[in-house]
């Protein structure tokens, strides 16, 4: 079985650890606890990895945030992968830091990477991991907020936090949504 696991986040080193990068986070702390490593192709860095029979197919779209649904388009299409076994992680604003939301669908919620997702798919129905960002920002300054780096206290935590979220996007490949979702939502 083969699943297609997105990352979202913006390409280029002034974005590297901006909070608005914590699906791309996350996927490159699996790469480095697992071995596997990313390759530019059409769209997207991609990785493959093997694990308990089940095959994952690793995105991070170099289209920008807003633009992110080309490559999970391109992706599912060329990899043959059904829209059920997609994952988006993708930060969100409206999560406390370090908390985890996995859902098997639901609404852009404002995040524009997920709405253009929805839009060229066509389709909300698509499993996603939200990656609480908190929103400790004041008024009319949400864009520095989600582009701006983590703070020092955050910055100590990143590392559990990571590890927790590559534990849930494992755990939706090899257990299924439900359980997943039972073990890592708070």
């Amino acid at each position: 079985m083969k699943f297609l696991i997105v990352g979202l986040g913006n390409v280029g080193p002034e974005y590297a650890l901006t909070r608005h990068n914590a699906g791309f986070m996350v996927l490159d702390r699996l790469a480095a606890q697992h071995g596997f490593s990313f390759s530019l192709t059409r769209l997207a860095f991609t990785a493959k990895w093997s694990y308990k029979g089940k095959q994952f197919f690793f995105v991070k779209p170099t289209t920008f945030m807003n633009l992110s649904g080309k490559a999970v388009q391109y992706y599912l299409k060329q990899e043959n992968i059904p829209v059920e076994n997609l994952l988006v992680l993708s930060d969100d604003k409206d999560l406390p830091f370090a908390k985890l939301r996995l859902k098997p669908k639901g609404s852009a919620g404002g995040h524009n990477g997920l709405r253009n997702i929805d839009e060229l798919l066509g389709t909300q129905e698509y499993a996603r991991l939200r990656l609480g960002i908190g929103s400790n920002f004041a008024k009319g300054r949400q864009i520095d907020f989600v582009l701006g780096e983590f703070s020092e206290d955050e910055m100590i935590q990143l590392p559990d936090y990571l590890d927790k979220a590559g534990d849930a996007v494992v755990a939706f490949c090899t257990m299924g949504i439900q359980n997943a979702m039972n073990n890592y939502n708070q």
